[in-house]
């Protein structure tokens, strides 16, 4: 039962797996111009990963208390046009490509049709003690 979690945050078909959540910026997340602070979009990113495993049926908490965690090891970002305070904003996540101990995401902010940030992220599956562990082989299959 402890791993069930992983096989439903992978894919339930041959479509990667994809999820969109709605961003009003706060009044608190901007800086002295009004533009959201680049700061920030990393927060948003964070969400975006977390709805995407949380629609697939995943459960973080599940996960730690499994003794498993993601980890970020890198992560690079493209700021295209600003976000101001109050605009409200749409977070597109994608789990693009799954390896033996990590994941990669890739993400999109837009306002309406206009593209205002995008970026990427690699993380890694650790233990408790930080050590890299291979994704389960029973889950690797299953994106194969």
């Amino acid at each position: 039962m402890a791993k069930i979690w992983v096989l439903w945050f992978w894919r339930r078909d041959d479509m990667a797996c994809e999820n969109e959540i709605e961003i009003r910026v706060r009044y608190s997340e901007t800086d002295a111009m009004g533009f959201l602070h680049h700061s920030n979009y990393f927060s948003y990113y964070e969400m975006g990963r977390t709805e995407l495993f949380r629609s697939q049926g995943g459960d973080y908490r599940q996960m730690e208390a499994d003794g498993r965690f993601f980890v970020v090891v890198s992560f690079e970002a493209r700021y295209h046009k600003p976000a101001h305070y109050d605009d409200v904003l749409r977070l597109v996540t994608k789990l693009v490509k799954v390896g033996a101990a990590k994941l990669e995401h890739e993400y999109s902010i837009f306002r309406g049709d206009d593209l205002l940030a995008t970026a990427g992220s690699v993380l890694a599956c650790v233990d408790r003690d930080g050590q890299v562990q291979r994704i389960p082989a029973n889950v690797a299959a299953t994106v194969e």
